[in-house]
């Protein structure tokens, strides 16, 4: 796609505005590359009528029509200043229209994610940002060696499986490993340590989904991996085994297996295969002051189970978010995918599923599209649907399922950060991915509340979190995350009217609303982040709020005035830097068509033949990191299906 000049002068405008650059040896976003980022970024959005949303707006930008529209004032934006556009942008951050504050967190990450993921040393030197480490010199074996589909192919298969990440690829480890002839169908491409340099850029473009980034409301931001191994190329390698309590709830929405010694032996299974241990527990700086300021206030701070081996839990470890260069972390791809191509499986990477195709009232098989325009159809005796909980329920709505509960009962496990400025070096691109957390707060009521964990935080992925109240003091905030903890608070959501809804496009629409309830424990869990940094010795600690929210222990406010303001201020879309890295339960498992999606065994209710084997499947949310509960579902429901199948 080609953006017209007038396109790319506003994109211009607004990123220079949101980075003009210090004119003292920082450079301004457009002089770094990030305005033809951010467009690549855009183009790469599968949903047709979104960009053309964009490129309506871009063309806008520039006219007193729209600026009048937007802050009540008919002034170009070209002929304002530097403190008049940014007085424009705040407009649409402190607006009493949802509509316009996400237009402003859209732009915000359009301009300012590019621009720290390209930056340059003149960027990231006053940050203390090194920069990517570069490709690593050791020249791995490869583990996996996947096909593509240079022509059209007609494949006959006993299971087609769509999707290779944790649901994904344990179930083809599974179904292969029991005897049948299985096919996986991977949309993206198959990376590893040749191709991992450290780099937010490299990692960002290459391993993560780059549609839908966001949910339609504006509220939260979406971060899935992509790429043969799914997530778990990219994940913090935290490795929780489902809760008692959560398995006791599942169970009680009809798949009753959940409480009993089947999903325990899957857990250990996937347990197993990953080598998850907590011998890799050496706290990185940032993990080291959670722990500290747990241990002040008396709460409990635990080692983080991982699965990795030979990790070096340092400089390597603090970027593995962008792929791990020593082939420590147990992926999928180094695991249950290596195990299925053993046994004689073909994996496919470049190839999008478009349908289930059915006949006689039982699914048959899929019908998908290469990379390179191809025809892909897979005959198959079922079909196993695992390409994550957006596309999977995207899929089955292709399909022609008409269950409610498809695309239904979404749940995210909103997340954000509670900010720590320390009088001490914390560098959280350091150490780790995750080594300790703190659930003292998991169960504010019912068994819901918050977790609290640290992440691994580069430039370009922590100035999401980061407020913007004009480019100096962003400037300054992002120069500071060197000495900064972030405490990120993830709830655990209960009440969500989360929806997955495929528009006419087919591609899949995210909606999701916080309810009051889960409001209420988001709100303890920033008052806990806050009392854990003040405990650790933070001079300043702040929220992640589009309006500065914040206090100065013993200087300035109080941890008392800290949640009048958060509750002033409030949690409504556009107010508050909120992301989604778990997203779970839109398609979930039960005992009823009336309540789910699937039955017990992870079979569509509509369709005879389809199952669902990712974290769609979840019927509530997990409450915990979910990769080592999505790979016991898949586990689970493969050997039940290959059960059946012999």
């Amino acid at each position: 796609m080609t953006f017209t000049a007038r396109e790319r002068e506003a994109m211009r405008l607004i990123c220079d505005t949101f980075a003009p650059g210090d004119g003292a040896g920082v450079p301004a976003a457009s002089e770094v590359g990030a305005v033809d980022l951010a467009l690549r970024v855009a183009a790469a959005n599968p949903r047709a009528p979104e960009v053309r949303q964009l490129r309506l707006l871009l063309r806008a930008w520039d006219t007193r029509p729209l600026a009048l529209a937007l802050t009540g004032r008919a002034q170009r934006f070209s002929q304002l200043d530097q403190a008049g556009r940014e007085r424009f942008l705040l407009a649409l951050s402190d607006s009493g229209s949802a509509p316009k504050r996400a237009l402003f967190g859209a732009l915000k990450g359009a301009a300012l994610l590019p621009y720290y993921l390209k930056g340059g040393p003149a960027v990231w030197d006053p940050m203390g940002y090194p920069g990517p480490l570069g490709p690593t010199d050791a020249v791995p074996t490869l583990a996996l060696a996947p096909l593509r589909a240079s022509t059209d192919a007609d494949l006959t298969c006993d299971v087609v499986v769509v999707g290779s990440g944790a649901g994904g690829g344990t179930a083809a480890g599974v179904l292969a490993a029991a005897g049948l002839d299985v096919v996986v169908l991977e949309a993206g491409d198959y990376h590893d340590e040749r191709h991992f340099d450290g780099g937010e850029e490299t990692g960002f473009l290459t391993l993560y989904a780059l549609a839908p980034q966001a949910t339609a409301e504006g509220q939260i931001g979406l971060l899935a991996g992509r790429g043969l191994g799914g997530g778990t190329v990219v994940n913090y390698t935290t490795s929780f085994r489902t809760p008692d309590h959560v398995r006791q709830e599942w169970a009680g929405l009809g798949a009753k297996q959940f409480a009993g010694e089947e999903y325990g032996a899957a857990l250990d299974a996937v347990c197993a295969r990953l080598g998850v241990n907590t011998d890799h527990d050496r706290a990185a700086p940032r993990d080291a002051i959670l722990e500290r300021g747990a241990t002040k206030l008396g709460w409990s701070s635990e080692a983080m189970p991982r699965n990795v081996i030979g990790c070096d839990q340092g400089i390597e470890c603090g970027r593995c978010g962008m792929g791990c260069r020593l082939g420590a972390k147990q992926s999928v791809t180094k695991t249950w995918l290596v195990d299925a191509a053993d046994a004689g499986a073909r994996i496919y990477t470049g190839v999008t599923v478009r349908r289930v195709t059915q006949a006689n009232g039982r699914a048959t098989g899929v019908e998908a599209v290469s990379a390179e325009g191809h025809r892909v159809t897979v005959r198959s005796r079922a079909v196993v649907a695992a390409a994550g909980a957006i596309q999977t329920p995207a899929l089955l709505q292709r399909s022609g399922l008409r269950n409610p509960n498809v695309g239904s009962h979404l749940r995210l496990h909103p997340a954000t950060a509670v900010w720590g400025l320390m009088d001490e070096v914390v560098e959280p691109w350091v150490g780790a991915m995750q080594s300790r957390y703190v659930n003292t707060l998991t169960d504010l009521d019912d068994g819901y509340g918050v977790l609290f964990e640290t992440a691994p935080l580069t430039p370009g992925f922590g100035s999401g979190f980061v407020s913007w109240r004009g480019a100096d003091a962003f400037r300054r905030q992002m120069n500071e995350l060197r000495d900064s903890l972030g405490v990120a608070v993830i709830l655990r959501d209960r009440d969500s009217v989360g929806t997955v809804r495929t528009g006419r496009d087919g591609e899949p629409v995210v909606r999701y609303r916080l309810s009051g309830y889960d409001a209420e424990h988001l709100v303890q869990g920033l008052v806990g982040g806050a009392r854990i940094a003040e405990a650790a010795g933070a001079r300043r600690i702040t929220t992640s709020h589009h309006r500065t929210v914040g206090y100065e222990p013993g200087v300035r406010g109080s941890l008392e005035t800290f949640e009048q303001d958060i509750r002033a201020e409030g949690l409504d879309p556009g107010r508050l830097a909120l992301a989604a890295l778990h997203i779970m339960g839109s398609a979930r498992m039960g005992g009823s068509p009336a309540t789910s999606a699937t039955d017990p065994d992870g079979q569509t209710w509509d369709l005879p033949g389809l199952y669902v084997a990712d974290a769609s499947c979840f019927p509530m949310s997990s409450g915990v990191n979910p990769m080592i509960s999505i790979e016991a579902i898949a586990y689970m429901n493969a050997t039940r299906l290959a059960d059946r199948l012999a």
